[in-house]
């Protein structure tokens, strides 16, 4: 029964992680297996790996085959390069201790590598972090500013109507106090002047009637010869 060692889809739709397992060549992708051996996450940086690497390495030397995915993750676990070196032990190009012992510095090297980027990877991180904290700082401090320049002028705005409506109502103070000075000194002049009117105009009233009505004559007047003959 050809066996392979495969990749099985989980999760959710553009969040999907797979299992590793060891599974008929003839069964569905999301069938049934074997043996589950590991697991893949790829929605890490790096990719989270978690591999049964002794069952891994069996299952290889009894003959079963990866696809190109599950190869590529047994390559980066070491897997691969341990059945390798396993194969140069039986031909007796070396020992199995020289064997062990180039593992073990091929694993180091590996675990140095992943460190790297790792760590590049957080600095990365870190930088953009800062520079975008630079730019919001940068940004809330030309709002301030403009908030500040803002408030400067409004409160100019407020002062300069403040001292207009100021000059306004002095202004206003001094129109009401001149038109009452001028409203009280011509005050007494015009009663003065009817009274000396009326006293003109009564004088030739007094003269009018003190001279006789017309065919009236006055004792005085009457000749002498007519106030004799009365007697």
């Amino acid at each position: 029964m050809p066996v392979k060692i495969r990749l099985t889809r989980h999760g959710r739709k553009r969040y999907a992680y797979y299992h590793v397992v060891v599974a008929d060549s003839r069964a569905p992708r999301d069938g049934r297996y074997i043996e589950r051996i590991g697991s893949y996450d790829p929605n890490t940086n790096p990719a989270t790996i978690d591999l049964d690497f002794d069952k891994a390495l069996s299952w290889l030397e009894k003959g079963a085959q990866p696809t190109d995915t599950a190869r590529a993750i047994l390559s980066y676990k070491g897997v691969l390069y341990k059945k390798h070196l396993l194969g140069g032990v039986k031909k007796g190009a070396f020992s199995e201790e020289e064997a062990e012992k180039r593992f073990e510095a091929w694993l180091a090297e590996k675990e140095a590598k992943i460190q790297a980027k790792k760590d590049r990877l957080a600095n990365e991180y870190e930088s953009a972090l800062k520079k975008q904290i630079e730019a919001e700082s940068k940004v809330n401090q030309e709002r301030a500013e403009a908030v500040a320049a803002k408030n400067s002028e409004l409160a100019a705005e407020v002062e300069a109507a403040k001292e207009e409506e100021s000059a306004t109502e002095a202004e206003a103070e001094t129109t009401d106090a001149a038109a009452d000075t001028v409203e009280k000194e011509p005050a007494e002049t015009p009663e003065k002047e009817p009274e000396k009117a009326t006293e003109k105009k009564q004088e030739p009233q007094d003269t009018k009637k003190a001279e006789p009505a017309s065919g009236e004559t006055s004792e005085e007047q009457k000749p002498e010869g007519e106030t004799s003959s009365e007697k």
